[in-house]
């Protein structure tokens, strides 16, 4: 019996350890931070069924993608590109909206984010034209390794980030992170930044200058100040707008994130709780209150509070429950996946499965420190999940598929040290 089961949990221990505790950490605070939902579907259960479903099959993904080994996974590599550049631009045209952006396609039975297959799509691109392209006398990636990464990664990032800039910056930094890895010349590296730096620049003043430009977002600045919020967010949610309303009320939303970090000494007498700062505030609420055990798994106040407490904010919603030694284990947790991983990447025999799991770490663990700096009030909204703890359909699945992959190289890396063992004896 414990043979069987040792055949179905191969490779890394470490990372099957890290993976099945953040899984159990997500369905008891998924549980208890869906509130909001058991109210609107009137049903106390089904959050729990839905989510144990979808971790269910998120470790049923991760065992058959561990499975195949790693030299079968770039062969997928073109079926992977066709598939992502198809639907992101599926989704652009003919999307299902959420949160005021076109990030979902919706077919019969469920949706999916086409974004989360991209973000691996670039990531199994990029590996496999970096592997392929490093110089033989071993001192790195080929200068021209940069070229060919650019013009596969920066289209599809620049679809992404239409609807979704977060997570395009999100996977544009793994990329950037993969070439150092790689190590391509680093004065093209510096090119790069300098290039990146001038870009971000002009982007800062093109949404403050387009922001402008959209009379909605100004009419519901106005309300806000006139405390007429509620009035005006319904009649943004019964309007459809044109393609032009849709791409100026994104700017409007990206410069009140950016703006929203501005002031923040204000008196707690003058301090208001306004659209702008709700989620963020109650989130600040539900940390302050935590303390060094927290409240318990189950007595979150502020879950009834935040609207994205089952996926955005729950890093909160854990401190809140679990406290600082709560919010000190999940950090941990996503520590040991990364070093984890760096060590099976370094026995790894072939550049390849190294720089692919780099890479699928890498979106991971910062997708998980985006999600803690936005709970602790120490960067800007984005709207990302804390991987593999949030609640979750597609990014779940996904993203169980990555630690699945993970597992999959572990398996040859560990053949490779025992080989190793063998002839050195």
């Amino acid at each position: 019996m414990e043979k069987k089961i040792g055949n179905l949990f191969k490779g890394d221990k470490g990372i099957w350890t890290v993976f099945l505790f953040l899984c159990l950490i997500s369905i008891v605070e998924v549980f208890s931070a869906s509130s909001t939902l058991t109210y609107k579907t009137h049903n106390y259960m089904m959050p729990l069924i839905y989510h144990t479903a979808m971790i269910l099959v998120g470790v049923g993904v991760a065992i058959i993608t561990l499975n195949i080994p790693c030299r079968y996974f770039k062969l997928l590599t073109p079926l992977m590109l066709v598939l992502t550049y198809a639907t992101l631009l599926w989704v652009l045209i003919g999307g299902e909206s959420i949160n005021g952006a076109n990030r979902v396609i919706q077919l019969p039975g469920f949706t999916f984010q086409p974004s989360e297959i991209a973000k691996g799509t670039m990531v199994l691109t990029a590996a496999q034209i970096l592997s392929a392209m490093q110089r033989e006398d071993e001192s790195g990636a080929d200068p021209t390794a940069m070229k060919y990464v650019l013009w596969l990664v920066v289209p599809a990032t620049m679809l992404i980030g239409l609807e979704n800039l977060s997570t395009a910056v999100l996977l544009f930094s793994v990329i950037f992170v993969m070439m150092f890895i790689a190590r391509v010349p680093l004065r093209q590296m510096g090119k790069l930044t300098g290039v990146l730096v001038l870009l971000v620049a002009i982007f800062l003043g093109l949404v403050f200058w387009m922001a402008k430009l959209d009379k909605e977002g100004q009419e519901l600045e106005q309300a806000q100040a006139n405390g007429q919020t509620e009035q005006v967010v319904k009649s943004s949610e019964k309007k459809d707008r044109s393609g032009w309303e849709k791409l100026t009320h994104r700017f409007w939303t990206w410069k009140n994130r950016i703006a929203g970090k501005e002031d923040k000494n204000v008196p707690a007498e003058e301090y208001k709780v306004t659209d702008k700062n709700f989620q963020v505030t109650h989130a600040n609420f539900a940390i302050a209150s935590s303390g060094i055990i927290g409240k318990g798994p189950g007595n979150s106040v502020e879950r009834d509070y935040l609207p994205q407490a089952f996926s955005d904010f729950i890093y909160a919603i854990i401190i809140e429950e679990m406290g600082l030694v709560g919010a000190i284990a999940v950090v941990f947790l996503y520590v040991i996946l990364l070093f984890r991983t760096a060590r099976i990447a370094s026995r790894c025999e072939n550049n390849f499965p190294a720089f692919l799991v780099m890479g699928l770490t890498l979106l991971l663990v910062f997708q998980a420190v985006i999600n803690m700096c936005v709970a602790v009030d120490f960067g800007i909204v984005t709207g990302q999940p804390l991987p593999l703890v949030s609640k979750g359909g597609t990014s779940t699945i996904v993203n169980c598929a990555y630690i699945g992959v993970i597992l999959s190289v572990s398996r040859s890396a560990k053949r490779k040290d025992q080989s190793v063992k063998t002839a050195e004896v």
